[in-house]
């Protein structure tokens, strides 16, 4: 039987864990003969194994990235060690993999490496970004603060990024019933009418002919439409997961009437925002440069910052480097970043630029929902509409000829 377990040593050191015992009471004595006092002690529940087999695959979310440098910092401010931080923090993990994990990272500061070097070890929960921050922290001795800064940035990027996928999720819900009314009057409302309309031995008008033939392809033909579909969008996928073909995509996505300056703007957001934070924790502006493109996932913007790394490695200053793409880098956010250069308050100016564009951000997805909405159900209401209207019309005129 496995027992979680909260203990102090004689020195007053926190420790938390899992072990194995008989019972209970069992557990309690192996730990008081070595020297431990139990604080707490309680069965450690095993789910069942598909929950289990689930959760291990679970990796850490950006939420619990969060949640975890939050708990950390609150932990290091309150004057606990960094082992003892960790295992406290352990014990509040649920998901398995992302438990493991941060035990792998506990263990190996235990054994003398760095936390930042020990982090590094695991690039798919901690970032290129976070493991500098870290490390600049060692450096200056404020790991705590450093945390501080990571959580606030994440908390920040995580209520972006949560607004972008809500804002979407009406127009996304339009768009699958839209599939479905269509998909339910193509297979079952339509083939039920077209054996009445050609009962009426009528010239069809052009408008219900094209209907009930496109209909009739789809009902026979669907399969291979789908295929045609699926290897469409696989070609597509293959190719934009290339270099090449990532930058092209990045570079249409730029260019759409509807969301291009939402792109832009939630660009300028994240690469303000990481500068600002690595700037904040003592980076050099030359590293934070660097380790800033590397954290923006549009390849044109990613260009873009790394021009700018290589200007500012030479002498240049960063303002007259951005001012060279005013489609991209707006002349507001080359000027606020002048004026913070010249006031040796660059960090400042970047947060600033971040909140502003954090705002505009917010107000372009209220008001691309508001446009969407009623496009997606004026389209939704004409294809309907040109439905039915194919139907009535042929019964119509089949009743006029009828009574005379």
């Amino acid at each position: 039987m496995e027992y979680k377990y909260q203990t102090r040593t004689q020195d007053g050191l926190l420790q938390a864990g899992i072990i194995d015992a008989p019972s209970k009471q069992e557990a309690i004595s192996v730990l008081q003969r070595e020297g431990l006092f139990v604080t707490n002690i309680e069965k450690s529940e095993k789910p069942s194994l598909y929950l289990r087999n689930l959760e291990t695959f679970e990796g850490a979310k950006r939420k619990d990235v969060m949640i975890f440098a939050r708990q950390l910092s609150i932990m290091l401010r309150s004057g606990v060690g960094l082992i003892e931080s960790l295992d406290g923090i352990v014990l509040q993990i649920t998901k398995t993999k992302f438990r493991e994990q941060i035990i792998a990272v506990s263990k190996d500061v235990e054994g003398g490496m760095y936390f930042s070097e020990a982090l590094a070890k695991h690039p798919k929960v901690f970032n290129n970004l976070f493991i500098n921050i870290i490390k600049s922290g060692e450096a200056s001795g404020k790991l705590s603060d450093s945390l501080s800064y990571l959580a606030d940035h994440l908390e920040r990027e995580y209520k972006l990024i949560n607004k972008i996928r809500s804002g979407m999720t009406y127009p996304a819900l339009v768009l699958v019933v839209f599939l479905a009314i269509g998909t339910l009057g193509i297979f079952m409302v339509l083939p039920t009418f077209e054996d009445t309309l050609m009962s009426l031995n009528i010239d069809m008008p052009f408008l219900t002919r094209m209907v009930m033939t496109i209909g009739l392809g789809i009902r026979n033909w669907w399969w291979l439409i789908l295929l045609i579909f699926g290897l469409i969008i696989g070609i597509l996928w293959k190719y934009f997961s290339t270099k090449e073909g990532k930058e092209v995509f990045d570079r249409i996505i730029l260019k759409l009437p509807l969301f291009r300056k939402l792109i832009k703007q939630t660009q300028i957001a994240r690469f303000t925002e990481n500068l600002s934070t690595l700037i904040l924790s003592g980076l050099p502006i030359t590293q934070a440069l660097d380790i800033a493109s590397g954290a923006i996932s549009n390849t044109v913007y990613k260009n873009i910052i790394q021009k700018t790394h290589e200007g500012v490695r030479r002498g240049e200053p960063m303002s007259s480097i951005l001012a060279n793409y005013p489609k991209l880098m707006p002349g507001l956010v080359t000027q606020m970043i002048r004026v913070g250069e010249r006031a040796g308050a660059l960090d400042q100016a970047l947060e600033n630029i971040a909140s502003f564009y954090h705002d505009e951000v917010n107000r372009r997805i209220d008001g691309l929902v508001a446009t969407i909405e009623p496009i997606l159900i004026v389209v939704l209401a004409g294809l309907i509409g040109i439905l039915m209207v194919s139907i009535i019309i042929p019964v119509y005129k089949g009743i006029s000829d009828f009574s005379f």
